[in-house]
């Protein structure tokens, strides 16, 4: 057992593996939180079986990662508080070994503010839109911009930059880590392996959603921190929004400009294809893989919209779910 650390679970509605999140997590740290955002499925009595200090959100206000982050941080934190919190989703399960790890590397070097690790899939055999997660949650490690949300954080930083964004629905992760980095804290990914995720996702529609919010990170967290997400977004006005409009124009004309732009987006597959050949991957699964890093820029573009219209509305943004 880590005696310095607590581990703080959310989750809504995650059935089988939020016990093995629970399952995973029993033993491993000081105290273990779960916060509820509004499970229908029995969640708050497994997190109770399991021994967990349990919070269950005010149902009156939006839902949000960072907002369950924050509940689950002050509950761990309101007594007694430990030097280190560590964060993990329901659909995740820790891997032995991960916090007395992460322990030692802040204890080590008191300039960090979190560490993370490597998130693998726990089935990526189940579906092509599984193993497009497990290659996204596999990056370099070493000194980090951000990452995810599963993470070890140093209370004390988290406290400093006070905590998670509640108001941002996707990529809020993303948001706190370059708050905790303008603050002057170091991040960094140890080459080590973390959690294993169980994403669930076999349709298409559930892949399509995923992109959507994934395009409402990329203008939500790229207008607080507008250097972020640049290149995202260029992409995503170029080939969700740009190109179209020219092929729809170019048609009243005759087929030579559709050809054209449907040139280009043939081209931009390729290189994908080529850029995750290089990283490795077999080249059948790279070029399946990369139909779907092309598609995306169309669903991530309608999370861009989404994030704008909400803005302009003066509305506060809804959590976008997937599964």
């Amino acid at each position: 057992m880590s005696a310095a650390v607590d581990l703080v679970l959310i989750g809504r509605n995650e059935g089988a593996r939020l016990e093995r999140a629970l399952r995973s997590a029993q033993g491993q740290a000081r105290r273990l939180v779960y916060v509820d955002s509004g499970s229908t499925d029995g969640s708050v009595a497994a997190a109770r079986a399991a021994g967990a200090r349990v919070v269950e959100l005010d149902m009156s206000v939006p839902f949000s990662a960072a907002r369950a982050r924050n509940a689950g941080f002050e509950a761990a934190q309101a007594d007694d508080p430990a030097p280190f919190v560590q964060f993990i989703d329901g659909d995740c399960a820790l891997v032995p070994g991960w916090l007395a790890a992460a322990e030692a590397r802040l204890s080590q070097d008191i300039s960090l503010g979190l560490v993370t690790g490597w998130r693998a899939e726990i089935a990526p055999e189940a579906s092509l839109y599984n193993r497009i997660c497990d290659h996204e949650w596999r990056r370099p490690a070493g000194p980090i911009r951000a990452c995810g949300g599963d993470m070890m954080v140093r209370a004390e930083a988290f406290r400093q930059v006070g905590g998670f964004n509640p108001a941002v629905i996707a990529a809020e992760d993303d948001d706190f880590c370059l708050r905790l980095a303008a603050a002057g804290w170091a991040l960094e990914r140890l080459p080590l392996e973390m959690t294993r995720h169980d994403a669930a996702i076999t349709r298409f529609g559930q892949w399509w959603r995923r992109a959507v919010r994934a395009g409402h990170g990329f203008a939500q967290v790229g207008a607080l921190h507008p250097g972020h997400f640049r290149a995202e977004r260029r992409r995503v006005l170029a080939y969700g929004l740009i190109l179209p409009l020219i092929a729809l124009i170019g048609a009243a004309h005759g087929p030579v400009v559709p050809v054209l732009v449907a040139a280009l987006y043939a081209l931009s597959w390729q290189r994908s294809a080529r850029g995750l050949q290089t990283e490795g991957m077999a080249p059948g699964e790279a070029r399946a893989q990369a139909v779907f890093l092309t598609l995306s820029k169309f669903p991530n573009l309608l999370g861009m919209g989404k994030y704008w219209l909400t803005r302009l509305a003066r509305r506060s943004p809804e959590i976008i779910e997937y599964q």
